[in-house]
């Protein structure tokens, strides 16, 4: 009986190359959601994990039980045959099938050898040239190329793209190709790509595809912690259903047991008239990430710049900024839109009142603000302080605790780091796991005024805001030295 206790012991005595197709599918699945063998920490905190696995376990066991089975019938009938030396030709009969009316006719059903390879991850590098080939007939700046060639290099440089790709020279050209154009272009250029490179390229986009299940799981990722995503939830749902009904996706798939987790929790999404957003557990989310190596950057959309840049070209490139306005473009200056920040004064200087009013401004401006108020609570102080500056607003939102998922947030005010007890580390990995949010820190200070804390949480972030006399608020972060305003006016 083959069980996780024995699973790397059992497996490694089982010829894998002779599984059937949905076993192996499973036997990868155990790898990656394992690490290779090093934790089943995921197995038993994913539910949907759990289930894919124990799944697989029963087919295997099956599977391995009725080949032994078979094996020793073959062997006995074997042992009782008296002409031993000549097996071919009483078992060649045996082997050969003869195609019906039937299975002729239904031959349609069975895949071609020629066809698509499903795969659960579409290679690197095939991503570039699909990429590549979209942007035949577009119209495209230098900074949409540049932010193509910093990609490439990005991946190459992380050995994401080896030298030793199969890949390789379709990559080169491509490398080639872009740098030549942007080092030529004006402003603008309307790209067209050789017909031979361009069905070359599409052509090798034809031979590789992702599994239907993992497709589906993907979308259903992609609507976590974001607003007005009932009418695409409807049709994801409605995807799902054809994929099942056309068999795309069948029972004894190994992602079945996600697929069927992710379905309910659309249907209840949908179903919830008060429910505007869709959000998934976070034990769910980290385990479809573990299993599918999702990285959640690219979910979120941010393109991480590459290690090595050319001056000329990192001088010519542009930002996105917040497109902060008035008193508080005076204070802080216009900062990057996943910006970090630190808070810190002596008591009942302002400080919290600053914060909840920048919270506010930015709820109604920029996107939704999670406000954690650990210092004060949900408490009368703080519905007092939120009324003071009227900044209630649909947008923003105020916890007592910090929760795991901060997905839904594009802002998180953190009131204060001390009673939350946090480390620099701890906000370093707060923000690494979350790059594209802005993180509000507030600080309680010693009797002398300064912030209670290690000096590194001042140095790692990007605007520092001193609030050292009632009601005056100071920034002295890298985007406007300098700035001050008045808290309470």
């Amino acid at each position: 009986m083959i069980t996780i206790d024995n699973y790397f012991n059992k497996v490694n005595s089982l010829d894998l190359k002779s599984l059937p197709e949905a076993l192996k599918k499973g036997h990868d699945f155990v790898l990656k959601a394992t690490s290779n063998g090093t934790s089943w920490v995921s197995y038993h905190s994913s539910e949907p994990i759990k289930k894919t696995v124990d799944m697989y376990l029963g087919k295997l066991n099956e599977f391995v039980s009725s080949t032994t089975k078979v094996e020793k019938k073959q062997t006995k009938k074997g042992a009782e045959k008296k002409q031993p030396d000549e097996p071919i030709k009483e078992t060649m009969p045996r082997q050969r099938v003869t195609k019906t009316a039937k299975s002729v006719k239904n031959d349609e059903d069975i895949p071609a050898e020629d066809g698509p390879q499903l795969v659960e991850r579409i290679p690197e590098e095939l991503r570039f040239i699909r990429r590549f080939v979209n942007l035949n007939g577009k119209t495209k700046t230098k900074d949409d190329l540049l932010r193509f060639i910093n990609g490439l290099q990005k991946a190459i440089i992380e050995k994401r793209i080896r030298k030793t790709s199969s890949y390789a020279v379709q990559v080169k050209y491509i490398q080639d190709s872009l740098v030549k154009t942007f080092n030529t272009m004006k402003a603008r250029i309307k790209l067209e790509i050789n017909t031979k490179t361009l069905t070359e390229f599409t052509d090798l986009l034809g031979g590789e595809k992702i599994y239907p299940s993992i497709q589906l799981l993907k979308k259903y990722i992609n609507l976590n912690g974001k607003a007005g995503m009932k009418e695409k939830a409807m049709k994801l749902v409605k995807q799902m259903e054809t994929a099942a009904k056309k068999r795309k996706v069948s029972k004894g798939d190994v992602y079945e047991a996600p697929l069927q987790q992710a379905y309910k929790n659309l249907r209840e999404f949908i179903n919830d008239k008060k429910q505007k957003t869709l959000l998934i557990e976070q034990r769910e989310l980290n385990g479809l990430d573990e299993v599918f190596g999702c990285a959640c950057n690219q979910l979120n959309g941010v393109d991480e710049m590459p290690a090595i840049m050319n001056s000329m070209d990192f001088a010519n490139m542009q930002f996105e900024t917040i497109g902060l306005k008035g008193k508080w473009l005076n204070l802080i200056g216009d900062p990057s839109s996943n910006f970090t920040a630190m808070v810190f004064g002596k008591p009942k200087m302002g400080k919290s009142y600053l914060c909840i009013d920048f919270a506010g401004y930015l709820a109604r401006n920029h996107g939704k603000v999670l406000y954690v108020a650990k210092e004060e609570g949900l408490d009368m102080t703080l519905q007092k302080k939120l009324n003071d500056k009227d900044v209630a607003h649909p947008n923003l939102y105020v916890a007592s605790i910090l929760p795991e998922n901060l997905s839904p947030y594009d802002f998180i005010f953190l009131d204060s780091v001390n009673r939350l007890s946090l480390s620099p580390e701890d906000l370093n990995q707060l923000k690494a796991s979350n790059p594209s949010k802005s993180f509000i820190f507030i600080f309680q200070t010693t009797k002398m005024g300064a912030f209670r804390g290690a000096n590194t949480f001042q140095h790692d972030v990007d605007v520092v805001i001193e609030v050292p006399e009632p009601g005056k608020a100071v920034q002295m972060g890298r985007f406007n030295q300098g700035g001050e305003i008045n808290i309470f006016h």
